[in-house]
């Protein structure tokens, strides 16, 4: 990757930016348990009801809609995930690496899944915003982005040219859907979830650390 041939950098939230293990550890252990706790049920049994309603509507906008869940779940979910924000933190080197992006005079681009309302958890609690050219979520155009109706907008809004872009992001499905619409430069990131499991890709190359794109000799230097 020659970052003379980049001139936008997309970049995606959570899981790429911030460790996912606050989002994994909230969906699949404090919401099903404050959940259990106003409804007098089983936490397994609302484990098992709540992933088979996901499973339902991965890949759907309605998937990453804290709105959404909120009136389907009675409950307020943003509330709920400020009783955990302490889990809220950045991978390693993110910071440096977005830093060395501004002095290089690439475009810092924000895309994401998640809902505004999340979005200003995760900025409140990190320095990441301060650090972005623009922030764009997902619900901001009504299409997640595994659509290429995303990209259409995106690319109307941010002014972007696909061969000169590089979009980083943990989901190989998203990535997919970039490469679909012609963005070039592709990352994956191997360990979205600093309490997870590293992963292979057969598709993407994967890093695990922003700190391996500063040491490469690709011509990005702090």
């Amino acid at each position: 990757m020659n970052w003379a041939n980049i001139d936008t950098v997309l970049l995606d939230m959570d899981g790429t930016l911030l460790d996912l293990h606050f989002d994994n550890f909230f969906w699949l252990h404090h919401l099903p348990k404050r959940y259990a706790e106003e409804n007098n049920t089983s936490v397994d049994l609302v484990i098992g009801n709540l992933q088979q309603r996901m499973r339902e509507l991965q890949g759907t906008l309605d998937w990453y809609c804290t709105d959404f869940w909120s009136r389907e779940l009675n409950l307020d979910i943003i509330e709920l995930k400020k009783e955990i924000n302490h889990l809220i933190g950045e991978r390693p080197f993110v910071r440096p690496f977005l830093e060395t992006l501004g002095l290089h005079n690439k475009q810092r681009v924000l895309v994401t899944n998640a809902h505004r309302n999340s979005v200003a958890i995760k900025f409140a609690l990190t320095g990441i915003e301060a650090l972005l050219d623009s922030v764009i979520s997902s619900h901001d155009y009504g299409q997640p982005k595994e659509q290429q109706r995303f990209w259409q907008l995106l690319q109307q809004s941010v002014g972007f040219d696909p061969t000169r872009t590089l979009f980083i992001d943990d989901s190989e499905a998203i990535l997919q859907s970039a490469q679909k619409y012609g963005i070039k430069h592709l990352l994956c990131i191997e360990q979205p979830d600093s309490k997870g499991e590293s992963r292979k890709s057969d598709h993407f190359t994967m890093i695990n650390s922003f700190e391996q794109i500063l040491s490469s000799d690709s011509g990005l230097r702090e």
